[in-house]
């Protein structure tokens, strides 16, 4: 059969059945721990619509905590060719609002405020024959969703993915990969642990991944496309381990976004007479209204007039605060956040856009 996996026409659909700005209501109808500190929920809608987004995608997810509303994002560990349920799996993190309050309160039946997919590393920003997934910790749901719907697909793809843990025991869904290679004779699964913990008898690689054990495992690993989630720190590495391998750069993908601080996006004010003038900025459906300069961000001027408009990141990634200018324009720098057809559409993010004239925005 053609091979769809990469092909972005096959998820077309996704954007227009879910699109990022909109924000549903989302059930949780199982709870399965992974490890001692990962668990993965599962959620349906509650009037039975089918969720669509493309492998790899994320879902930023709120809830009220302590009085205040938490939004968060959370790659999707499902793969979309099983569409009744939609999946997150969260490892508790110390300190982290979000996680520690789905591990103490999230079972079945509690609700969760989600918007729709969003994100860019998916199989169609990186179309191959052969692939190898990288990941550390809980990078890797994003590949283990790709990984499913491609077993899904029936498409027995050349994948080798190797995943790092600190030990055997912190390996995140390690018996059902086991089960996917006994289904495809082309997956192929290495985990690499830092110490061998709880398990004295681990036979797996013991240490760090490097560049001596990628061509140990992986001899053709320059003739594969690469995709690569986990810490900010464990993927700056496997960039240079790679590049210093004599991997080609235009054929490696990695997650891009990293939420641990939730800032407005960096740039430099818009060097142009009209920073200094006025701009008013009108929401069509609420009626509401605020003025502005083109020194701000529309996100961060909305902040400032207590007019709230949906956003998570800050950073031109997530795509939570997608909106489409019915009137006017903008200066957007973003970080991968929107796509060019949604751009073509009018759409754009208003936490990495300045205006260059009066706005009327469908809110």
């Amino acid at each position: 059969m053609p091979d769809r996996f990469c092909s972005a026409s096959t998820w077309e659909r996704a954007d227009s059945q879910w699109p990022s700005h909109e924000r549903r209501t989302l059930a949780c109808t199982r709870v399965s721990a992974e490890t001692h500190d990962v668990r993965t929920f599962v959620f349906g809608t509650q009037d039975g619509r089918l969720f669509s987004f493309e492998p790899g995608q994320f879902i930023t997810v709120s809830a009220e905590i302590d009085g205040k509303e938490v939004s968060r994002c959370y790659t999707i560990s499902s793969p979309p060719t099983r569409p009744y349920t939609l999946s997150i799996t969260v490892k508790r993190v110390p300190g982290g609002v979000m996680s520690n309050w789905l591990h103490e309160n999230m079972r079945e039946g509690v609700e969760l405020k989600a918007f729709g997919p969003s994100g860019v590393f998916t199989p169609a920003s990186g179309p191959a024959a052969r692939s190898l997934y990288l990941s550390a910790g809980s990078g890797v749901t994003p590949l283990m969703s790709m990984t499913r719907a491609a077993l899904d697909l029936g498409l027995n793809r050349d994948i080798v993915f190797i995943h790092s843990a600190r030990t055997p025991e912190d390996i995140i869904f390690r018996h059902e990969l086991a089960h996917l290679c006994a289904l495809s004779d082309k997956l192929r699964v290495v985990h690499v642990c830092e110490a061998h913990g709880g398990e004295p008898a681990w036979s797996g690689p013991v240490g760090r991944l490097s560049l001596d054990l990628l061509i140990d495992h992986v001899p053709d690993y320059r003739d594969r496309e690469v995709f690569v989630c986990g810490p900010a720190g464990y993927m700056e590495a496997s960039r240079k381990m790679l590049a210093e391998g004599g991997h080609d750069p235009s054929r490696y993908h990695q997650e891009s976004f990293n939420f641990a601080q939730t800032v407005e996006c960096t740039q430099e004010p818009v060097a142009d007479p009209a920073a200094q003038s006025g701009f008013t900025v009108q929401l069509a459906r609420s009626g509401r209204s605020f003025t502005m300069d083109a020194s701000q961000t529309v996100l961060a001027a909305a902040r400032k007039a207590g007019v709230p408009l949906p956003s998570s990141c800050s950073q031109g990634i997530c795509g939570t605060c997608k909106t489409r200018v019915l009137e006017g324009a903008v200066d957007m720098k973003h970080n991968g956040g929107i796509r060019p057809r949604e751009i073509e559409k009018g759409m754009r993010l208003m936490c990495c856009s300045r205006p260059t004239s009066n706005l009327v925005l469908d809110l």
